[in-house]
């Protein structure tokens, strides 16, 4: 079986019957939302959050309840993706460009459940492009800025143009050699004048799921 439809199958055995769900956005959380629009037509009761438009319409496509953000105070469990998982539990996500969105969802979810394949575990964050979300007004200006932390930035473009994200921004992916203090560069990163959001979740991730050759394992924070 496919690792990131492995380990998203395994993930939906957290969903219980009445939970508020964060649906995350990417490729491993695709199989994911699959599985769960199969429990729905079956009967479970559940709500989901999207974290994108991508998200937004398959749900609705599958049938999948969703609440808007604005009604909601906490969200029970998060279920998301990740383009790098450290030994520490800190994530780089925002390869799909949600990472605004998804960080948002993650911020009032009471479990944030992150699934991957193998590949994407890491012993330290930095060789994936750290996504930044920036507004497109001075990004220019921006992107020098953020040169100043030993990156460098790259606009994300599509085959029309900028790449642009569901809140109409644009994305530099910031190139590190390593990223040695994830929770120190998250925080300057949104001190900066122009940077709407970046990829670094830090403290967030309670539990990781890993779809390998040999099957699942998984990984929890530490207490």
């Amino acid at each position: 079986m496919d690792k990131k439809k492995l380990a998203a199958e395994h993930a939906v055995a957290s969903i219980e019957e009445g939970m508020v769900l964060g649906l995350g956005t990417g490729s491993t959380v695709y199989w994911m939302i699959q599985k769960l629009g199969e429990l729905v037509k079956e009967g479970l009761k559940i709500k989901g959050v999207p974290t994108s438009q991508e998200t937004e319409a398959m749900a609705m496509k599958l049938g999948i309840p969703l609440l808007q953000l604005a009604d909601v105070h906490e969200i029970d469990l998060t279920i998301d993706g990740a383009d790098e998982v450290s030994a520490n539990l800190e994530l780089i996500k925002g390869g799909g460009g949600a990472l605004f969105r998804e960080k948002m969802i993650a911020s009032i979810s009471r479990r944030l459940l992150i699934v991957v394949d193998d590949s994407k575990v890491v012993t330290t964050l930095g060789e994936f492009p750290l996504p930044v979300e920036v507004v497109p007004f001075g990004w220019e200006l921006t992107s020098r800025k953020l040169r100043a932390f030993g990156c460098a930035p790259v606009l994300r473009f599509t085959d029309k143009g900028p790449f642009i994200t569901d809140n109409g921004n644009y994305i530099l992916d910031c190139h590190f050699d390593t990223i040695h203090n994830p929770e120190e560069l998250n925080k300057h990163l949104n001190l900066t004048i122009g940077v709407v959001e970046n990829g670094l979740f830090v403290n967030m991730a309670d539990t990781i799921i890993v779809g390998s050759n040999e099957g699942v394992y998984t990984k929890k924070k530490s207490m």
